[in-house]
C-alpha cells in the first residue's frame, strides 16, 4: 500500500466517522426536541419518551429537518400551544449544539 493509498484510507475513515457522529447528533437533537415538545404538551414519563421516539422516527419520512419540524409544529398547535416555525427552528438549532457536545463527550 502506497502512502497515497494510506492517506486516502485515512480520509475515508474520518469521513465515515464524521457522518456517523452527525447522524447521532441529529437523532439526539430530535429526541431532545421531542422531550421539549412533550413537556409543552404536558406529557411526562413513558408518554414523553414515547413521543420523543415518534419525533426521532419522523426524521426518516423525508430528507432534511422539515419532517421533524412539521410534526412538532402540528402537534403543538393541535393542542393549542402558540408556537411558530421560527421558534421551533431556533430550538432545534439550540438543541443541535447541545446534542453535538453530548455525542462528542460520549454521553
Amino acid at each position: 500500500m502506497t502512502t497515497f493509498d494510506k492517506r486516502e484510507e485515512g480520509f475515508e475513515k474520518k469521513f465515515a466517522l464524521d457522518e456517523e457522529q452527525k447522524f447521532k447528533a441529529e437523532a439526539r437533537r430530535n429526541k431532545l426536541l421531542g422531550l421539549w415538545a412533550a413537556e409543552k404538551l404536558r406529557m411526562s414519563g413513558d408518554a414523553a419518551n414515547a413521543y420523543a421516539k415518534d419525533v426521532v422516527a419522523a426524521d426518516f419520512e423525508e430528507a432534511g429537518d422539515n419532517d421533524v419540524l412539521h410534526k412538532v409544529l402540528k402537534d403543538l398547535t393541535a393542542k393549542g400551544q402558540a408556537v411558530t416555525e421560527r421558534e421551533i427552528r431556533a430550538k432545534m438549532d439550540e438543541l443541535l449544539a447541545q446534542a453535538v457536545a453530548q455525542v462528542k463527550a460520549g454521553t
